[in-house]
């Protein structure tokens, strides 16, 4: 019998990668602060978080935020009859705090690899996500089956940190290209061009990206707004990268002014998926130096 993972977080991106290790056959004991609903089915639910580490070696998280990782990482640290050797976190948590997690979990005898994730909900349906995983490289060797199951595993570095490095940048990336072809396209669209025609051209021109090439023909197009990502957690993820930014001594012109459109954007449209982006750009006015 394969060996029993302990699953916290099953929200949503937690309950579609837990599903992959379900229907491999993974035993899973499940827990989650808000509901256990969405909990892949005959997973084991828990009381707490300290019940998932005793009943697992193996851990995984899928958690909104830092602060929410480094509170677990302490119930895990502080269980009793803890069996939890091992604590994976694919949550995007930036570079602190997976330093703060892997200072508690070492402290308490437990190994931890830095593994976020990108690819949204429908790369999580389909196991087709990057998961960036930062450890020594014989634990990613060891870990590297289960997390394949769940997507395509990709070793960044032996340090904590550094998984959460690349998930932030290229979280930089992709806001910034959603927010830029929003603009650019509601241009082409005001002189009278068809999106479909813009897109078709602009992902055969030196101006493909992934939203000309996914999230507006796939989303925006046929007005279904649907990628499943909100607004809050992109501008919470760039703001860990333009923060990470600052303090590495990196140029932050662009970012800067990124963030805060997002920011703008969150704030007008509280819960907006980040596909939405592009009617607020038709509807916002131009800022005037």
């Amino acid at each position: 019998m394969k060996e029993t993972i302990g699953w916290i977080g099953v929200g949503s991106m937690g309950h579609r990668m837990s599903r992959h290790l379900a229907k491999a056959g993974y035993p899973l004991v499940v827990a989650d602060a808000v509901s256990t609903a969405r909990a892949p089915e005959g997973a084991a639910i828990a009381r707490s978080n300290q019940e998932v580490a005793e009943r697992a070696g193996v851990v995984i998280l899928s958690l909104p935020d830092g602060p929410a990782s480094e509170a677990v990482a302490r119930e895990i640290a502080g269980a009793g009859r803890r069996r939890a050797r091992t604590v994976i976190d694919t949550s995007t948590i930036g570079i602190a705090a997976a330093e703060a997690v892997q200072a508690t979990l070492g402290r308490a005898g437990i190994e931890f690899v830095d593994a976020p994730v990108s690819g949204g909900t429908a790369g999580a349906d389909k196991a087709t996500i990057a998961i960036m995983v930062a450890c020594p490289v014989e634990t990613y060797e060891r870990f590297r089956p289960l997390l394949a199951l769940m997507g395509k595993p990709f070793h960044v570095g032996p340090r904590p940190g550094q998984g959460q490095a690349v998930k932030i940048l290229n979280n930089f990336l992709s806001a910034t290209a959603l927010a830029a072809t929003s603009e650019a396209v509601a241009f082409g669209t005001k002189q009278g061009i068809a999106m479909k025609t813009i897109l078709d051209i602009v992902n055969a021109s030196s101006g493909r990206n992934s939203a000309t090439d996914d999230k507006f023909p796939n989303r925006i197009l046929h007005g279904r707004y649907d990628a499943g990502f909100t607004a809050k957690l992109q501008l919470k993820d760039i703001r860990l990268y333009l923060e990470n930014a600052r303090a590495a001594g990196i140029a932050d012109e662009i970012a800067s002014v990124v963030v805060d459109v997002w920011r703008r954007m969150e704030a007008a449209m509280p819960g907006a998926d980040i596909t939405e982006m592009y009617p607020f750009t038709q509807k916002r006015r131009p800022e005037r130096a």
